[in-house]
This record gives structure tokens, C-alpha cells and sequence, in this order.
């Protein structure tokens, strides 16, 4: 068998640690590139689906994950007015059962920390924005902000929405904005006052919608995400502080249910809500795009990170064996094996009808990275 790859790593994100573990286990030298400085607990939740939980497994996370996250009855659709369930999506023991692995509730934080606890501090190096990839005669050459220049025999560009590496390999384009944004945090528990938010409740209204769950297995921990027009909102601001007297203003009328969890929620951040259309290329040589940087896709679905995680299981089978010179081919079957799926989950979570009505949710819980067969 060849020795392992030297492969390069953008991004420190879910994709960029989940590719840096599954490349690992694969027998690949592997190094990562974060931009960032330090890395923060974001006030933000995570459904960990079990499509995702499979690869999760494989990499040695599962317990870990079960001793840290809430383990939920169900996702329990409600109309934002009567309450009345419009559908229950159970999970629980019944979709642990039938799909093999179970549904998680997380804080998005516990699961980078989980994912970066398998990948050595000393591969991750902070502080690395990227700012050239040139393919040469014995790989790719990366430069970065602060100075450095590194050669890899593979690039793997976890770098997000806003690639730097996708701009370089394929051109400047813009995420396309939905023209809506999410307020969103994580809060104690206590702050309800007694008062219990369910399990998993999206109440659907006529423009817009709330989704809140428990992030911990004490429930001590809650979280909300909305989705909601909000006419001049500055996208530029990616990360910014939203006004909690605005979002109550603008959940006036829907569930008391949902009027207790805003009127408890000390802060908030917001975002605009961004995809793509499906990209015709995610391969260029021996560089490779995975998740966001590549597929971005709106949050209805839930399943922007667990693309990403899956795409790093399918990656480590790809380059599986493989030497300097099967790189690029390789890339090519990775791409060829993750285009039809992530296409379908960015078009159906971009109708933001998941779970509205009866739903077939076995194409997606179903699937597991390590076993589905490749092309």
C-alpha cells in the first residue's frame, strides 16, 4: 500500500475537522489552515441527523456526542397560531432503529469541541487566511496572509460560503441571499421559569417560522432559529447583534408557547440566509471543495453541516490508498458521488416545505458515507 498523502486542509470548521479525522484514519498526513485567531463557542444549536451520526461513529465520536447533546421524542411541526400538529417526525429509539444511529440536539460549540478533540493541536494552525493556491509540478503551493508558503500533495478547501480557495479555482460569484435572516441564541434553561419548549418544535407561520430545542441532555441549555423577511437588512453583516424587542415584535400574534421563549431570551444574533445553485465543479486537480465551500444550502433542512461530514467520510474512501498521481482522480470520484445528493438536499431545503406535511425522510436519515456504495 502507498504511503499516505501530505494533505492540506482549509478550514477548522465541522467539514474542515470531520475531513482532517476521516484523512487521519485513512493513513493521510494531514495539516489545518484556519484564518481564525482563536476558536469561539458561538451561541448557535445543531441537529446532528443520524446520516451524520454514522460518520460521526466511525470517527469515535458517539459517545462523546450522547453524554453531551439532547436526545429527542421527535421534530414536532405546529401551526404558529392554533398549535395544531401538522407533523410529527418521530425519532427517539423508533429512528435509532430504523436508520441504525440516533438524532442529536447540540450545541453547535459541543460538536466543534467534539471533532476537534480527535484532531492533534499540532496539526491546526490558526491564525492562516489563504490568500493563493498554485498547482505545481509536485502538488499545490498555498500562500497565506501572514507569510507562509506550505506544498501538499492534496488541498481539501473546507473554507465555507465565502471560498477563497473556490474564488481562485473558479471565479468570484456571490451566494445567492434569500432575502431573509435568522435570529438565533442559546440561553439557560432557567430563564423559562419551570416552563418546557418541548423537545423539537418548528411552529410554522405564514412568512416566516421558529424552530427551538434543548441543546443539552439536562435540558439546562435551549436554543432558537427563526426565519423571517426583514426588508433592508445590511448583508454585510454576517455575524451581527439583533434586536430582541424587533424579533418579539415580529413573532407578535404566534403561539403563547413561542411568546414565552422570546420574551426569556436575554440577546440575540442575526444572519442572512444564503445558498447556491448547485455548482457544476467542486474539483480542480488535486484541490478538492467539500460543504459549504461548495454546496451551501438554507438551514430547513437541517443538514448544511451533516453534507459536510458526510462528504468528509466519502473523501477518506476516495483517497483511500491512493499516491500523488491517482490524486486528481480520485477528487473526481469524490465529486462524482456527492453531486446528485447534496443537489437534492440544497433544492429541497430551499422550498423550506421539510416536515410541513408528511414527509419521506428516508433518503436522508438513511444514507450512511461509510457503507453507501461508489461509483
Amino acid at each position: 500500500m502507498p504511503a499516505g498523502l501530505k494533505i492540506a486542509i482549509i478550514g477548522a470548521g465541522m467539514g474542515g475537522l470531520a475531513s482532517a479525522a476521516a484523512l487521519s484514519k485513512a493513513g493521510h498526513t494531514v495539516a489545518v489552515y484556519e484564518q481564525a485567531q482563536q476558536f469561539t463557542r458561538l451561541g448557535a444549536g445543531i441537529q446532528i441527523g443520524c446520516n451524520a451520526m454514522h460518520v460521526l461513529r466511525g470517527l469515535g465520536l458517539e459517545q462523546y456526542l450522547r453524554a453531551e447533546t439532547f436526545y429527542p421524542r421527535s421534530w414536532n411541526n405546529r401551526d404558529w397560531r392554533t398549535g395544531e400538529v401538522m407533523f410529527d417526525m418521530l425519532f427517539g429509539r423508533s429512528a435509532e432503529d430504523k436508520y441504525g444511529a440516533p438524532y442529536l440536539l447540540a450545541h453547535r460549540g459541543d460538536l466543534h469541541a467534539a471533532l476537534a478533540s480527535i484532531v492533534p493541536d499540532e496539526l491546526i494552525h490558526l491564525d492562516h487566511e489563504l490568500e493563493g493556491l498554485d498547482q505545481i509540478s509536485d502538488g499545490v503551493r498555498l500562500t497565506f496572509a501572514n507569510g507562509n508558503t506550505v506544498t501538499a500533495d492534496a488541498v481539501i478547501a473546507a473554507d465555507g460560503v465565502n471560498s477563497v480557495a473556490r474564488t481562485i479555482l473558479f471565479g468570484e460569484e456571490e451566494p445567492h441571499f434569500t432575502g431573509r435572516i435568522a435570529y438565533r441564541t442559546v440561553y439557560p434553561a432557567a430563564r423559562l421559569d419551570g416552563f418546557d419548549m418541548g423537545d423539537c418544535t418548528k411552529w410554522w407561520g405564514e412568512d416566516r417560522h421558529i424552530v427551538m430545542y434543548p441543546v443539552k441532555p439536562d435540558r439546562s441549555e435551549v436554543y432558537f432559529v427563526t426565519s423571517q423577511p426583514e426588508p433592508g437588512f445590511n448583508l454585510e453583516s454576517w455575524s451581527a447583534k439583533g434586536d430582541v424587542e424587533v424579533l418579539r415584535a415580529a413573532f407578535e400574534g404566534f403561539h403563547p408557547d413561542v411568546q414565552r421563549v422570546l420574551a426569556a431570551c436575554p440577546d440575540v444574533h442575526k444572519r442572512p440566509l444564503v445558498d447556491r445553485d448547485p455548482l457544476e465543479h467542486w474539483v480542480d486537480g488535486n484541490v478538492a471543495l467539500p460543504g459549504d465551500a461548495c454546496h451551501p444550502m438554507t438551514p430547513y433542512m437541517a443538514q448544511g453541516a451533516a453534507m459536510a461530514i458526510e462528504d468528509a467520510a466519502i473523501l477518506s474512501r476516495c483517497l483511500d490508498g491512493i499516491d500523488r498521481d491517482g490524486v486528481a482522480a480520485a477528487l473526481m470520484r469524490y465529486e462524482r458521488n456527492r453531486k446528485l445528493r447534496t443537489a437534492k438536499m440544497q433544492l429541497t431545503s430551499r422550498t423550506n416545505s421539510w416536515g410541513k406535511g408528511v414527509t419521506d425522510t428516508d433518503w436522508v436519515y438513511g444514507y450512511n458515507a461509510w457503507t453507501a456504495p461508489l461509483s
